[in-house]
């Protein structure tokens, strides 16, 4: 395809003589083209397939001296180490053909197709899209390990959220290690070729040996023993002496169990410095992400390139200069001229990457685009946007339960930027059965950056489930997915009416270490005639609301939790990847505020994600609770039942809403998601690339004879609650990756099958785009 005009066209291929066409006309031609075979010399052609052996193998004897070794490269034989590092973020819509370039779609927007290009390595057409660059200084010390990256210019070719879609694209690629046994990113775990699990996951194959800047060294091709693993396919050279690596590419096998991308490509280069010692010097990684893994479907290249420069060695800095944590969002960083860059750029930019940048700045100016960017948008946060408005959740808009009938709400929150030094927020809902309006209104406000110091409050008169969730919650806006499911199983009649007021504050004293305080005031009484909140009161009068103020002391620390901004608002963009821990001290006031009763209640939580290799991903939480007091039900500490129709970590499936009650608790959760490792090996199903999924859930629980004794229905009739003293406990297996969204989980109930309405078996789902 050509927007010039050509009168011939010259035709070839490997075997086959040259054959010229002439071209008559402008226009679109459908051909099919003979060509003579041609009697030639081929060069040497190699094929490697099978599996080879593991004994007697001299790649594997190379690959053992490699492990041998690992801990010896790089930066790692020295005690400080500082380098430049230089990051280029590209994304490119690819497969660029006539139908798309006269799409309507694009009316006014043609000028972009000037800048398209073709890939090197995949051989299609593409558009660069988006461009992002990255200039930083990187400190290390092995002896204390620690590690701090200085950022000191960014440019892109932005749009204002352009850092969100930054940072979800570096978390995608985050940084990764040739040498470790898996290679993580798209948040699953590869096995790398180095692995020392290898060797039952790889065939290896010496094709070569040769000199590589005057360094002798091996040549490897690997590629994978059985399909649909999460392998790659490719080569490495590795000196003769230092067993390190000089070059390695690796190439993710098409049939890997992975959604919406079509390709993985990485290369890495490495220099030798004092002739023994291998520093990376270029990292290059290339992923196709796309709908459909069919050759010829349109989809986006992401791209990382980066360079490392400027090595230096035992230069020691004090622990002060690892701790003092640096600003990266500094005016002057993401403002620097062009001759910053092209000082410190280590690659220059090509004609197409130089064009983005202007290209970009021209889109921007067409009203058509910015339309279709809002719509993006708006799937993408939940909201839509408006000036200095957003509107939404849209996904929260429509529920149904058994106090209001059918339920719609609208809300929205002001939003000026996503660094915003305060942020408000409100709803207003209506229910056609009970006919009653709602509404909440929030508001937070960042007092200082550095501490992160936050005054927040708010107000919420709405329709709530109580008992959700075991740990309890202060958030004013807060509201669990079973208020408000279209379906669910059973009667969602056990719902409250609630009137929740808060105040407080919080600081980050340290990096991810958050503590705060909580003033709630919340009045609370049944929604529903068939569920009673009611209670004997000190005189032994009947009382259908309760009054309660309360103080909250807690505590939230999550390691290695990547934050996003430095508003009162922050972006999460490694969500699930860090454990959790969180303790809180709570007092309920009595007579003050007529507050009804005093108390305190203990509660801890810890969660833990867990990566493990070619098995899959595996998630634990453990909570503990204790309440010392005499508190009704409405204080108490429900178990969390689930029913809705979805699966909701943390939850109880085969539980009813209240049906365990308890003021002492402990539960465990455990979910492990193999990614597939076990279907991969029936041959039927491999195809499918579905995943196996596995849960169990336990808990223990008491409830005092006293806080028993207080629960009475409307006329005064004794309600007796049950605690799980016996541990309760249930468990699920569950196919994944179903047309690649859905899931479904087989639930099964372990005792107490005579409680009731208990439901032994039950179906949940999940819905969800993951890769």
């Amino acid at each position: 395809e050509s927007n010039e005009t050509h009168t011939a066209i010259w035709v070839s291929f490997v075997g086959y003589a040259l054959k010229k066409v002439e071209l008559s006309k402008r226009t679109n031609y459908e051909m099919e083209i003979v060509l003579k075979e041609e009697a030639a010399t081929l060069g040497e052609v190699v094929i490697f397939s099978g599996k080879t052996s593991k004994k007697d193998n001299p790649a594997i004897t190379i690959l053992r001296k490699i492990w041998e070794n690992r801990r010896e490269n790089g930066v790692k034989k020295f005690k400080q180490y500082n380098f430049d590092k230089y990051e280029k973020l590209e994304f490119d819509l690819n497969t660029i053909d006539s139908a798309l370039i006269k799409s309507k779609i694009f009316k006014g927007m043609e000028f972009i197709w000037e800048q398209i290009d073709t890939s090197s390595i995949t051989g299609n057409t593409y558009l660069p899209i988006f461009i992002n660059e990255a200039y930083s200084k990187v400190y290390g010390d092995n002896e204390m390990s620690r590690e701090k990256e200085i950022l000191e210019g960014n440019k892109n070719s932005g749009f204002e959220n352009n850092q969100a879609l930054i940072a979800f694209v570096k978390d995608l690629y985050s940084d990764y290690n040739v040498y470790d046994n898996y290679l993580k990113f798209f948040d699953k775990a590869f096995t790398s070729p180095l692995s020392r699990t290898g060797i039952d996951v790889y065939n290896y194959v010496l094709l070569d040996s040769a000199y590589r800047e005057n360094k002798w060294c091996y040549n490897i091709v690997y590629y994978p023993r059985r399909k649909n693993e999460l392998t790659f396919k490719g080569d490495f050279w590795v000196n003769d002496s230092t067993w390190a690596i000089k070059e390695i590419n690796l190439q993710a096998s098409k049939s890997a169990n992975l959604n919406w991308v079509r390709e993985v490509y990485i290369e890495q280069e490495f220099e030798v410095l004092n002739d023994s010692i291998f520093l990376i010097t270029r990292d290059y990684f290339l992923s196709d992400f796309s709908l459909r893994k069919k050759e010829g479907a349109r989809g986006i290249y992401g791209k990382r390139t980066t360079l490392y420069n400027n090595y230096e060695f035992d230069i020691p800095k004090d622990k002060n200069f690892y701790k003092a944590q640096v600003d990266p969002y500094q005016y002057e960083i993401y403002n620097r001229p062009d001759s910053f860059w092209d000082e410190r750029r280590m690659e220059a930019l090509s004609k197409d990457e130089k064009g983005v940048y202007k290209m970009l700045d021209t889109l921007k100016t067409v009203p058509r685009f910015k339309a279709l960017y809002d719509i993006g948008a708006m799937f993408a946060s939940g909201y839509y946007e408006f000036n200095n408005f957003d509107f939404g959740p849209i996904f929260s808009t429509f529920g149904y339960n058994e106090a209001e009938g059918f339920r719609i709400r609208a809300g929205g929150r002001t939003y000026f930027g996503q660094n915003d030094r305060w942020r408000l927020e409100g709803f207003g809902a209506y229910g056609f059965k009970d006919n009653k309006f709602k509404y909440g209104i929030s508001g937070k406000w960042l007092v200082d950056r550095k501490s992160r110091l936050v005054i927040f409050g708010g107000n919420r008169r709405d329709v709530e489930q109580m008992g959700a969730s075991l740990t309890s919650s202060t958030d004013v806006l807060g509201r669990s997915l079973a208020s408000s499911a279209l379906i669910t199983v059973g009667a969602n009649d056990k719902l409250t009416r609630l009137n929740l007021s808060t105040i407080g504050l919080e600081a980050e004293l340290a990096n991810n270490f958050i503590t705060r305080v909580t003033g709630a005031y919340r009045t609370m009484r049944s929604a529903t005639e068939t569920f009673s909140l009611s209670y004997l009161d000190e005189f032994g009068d009947i009382q259908n609301e309760i009054s309660q103020p309360e103080i909250e002391f807690s505590i939230n620390y999550t390691p290695g939790r990547k934050n996003l901004g430095y508003g009162v608002e922050r972006k999460v963009i490694n969500d699930g990847e860090y454990p959790t821990i969180f303790a809180s001290y709570s007092m309920g006031l009595k007579d003050i505020f007529n507050g009804d009763f005093e108390y305190q209640k203990l509660q801890a939580l810890y969660t833990q994600p867990w990566n493990i290799g070619g098995f899959g991903r595996a998630f634990t939480t453990f909570e503990i609770g204790k309440i010392y007091g005499d508190v009704p039900l409405a204080l108490l500490s429900p178990i969390p039942g689930n029913q809705t129709l979805f699966s909701i970590y943390n939850t109880f499936n085969q539980l009813e809403f209240y049906e365990f009650v308890s003021d002492t608790y402990a539960s465990f959760h455990f979910q492990h998601d193999f990614g597939g490792r076990f279907f991969a090996r029936i041959p039927w199903v491999r195809k499918l690339n579905l995943r196996e999924v596995v849960g169990f859930r336990a808990v223990y629980g008491e409830l005092s004879e006293v806080n028993a004794a207080l629960n009475v229905d409307t006329m005064g009739n004794p309600i007796i609650y049950q605690a799980p003293e016996d541990v309760y406990w249930e468990w699920s297996i569950g196919v994944g990756n179903i047309f690649k969204v859905f899931r479904i989980d087989f639930n099964f109930r372990g005792n107490y099958l005579d409680n009731p309405g208990a439901r032994k078996f039950g179906m949940t789902g999940v819905f969800g785009f993951s890769f």
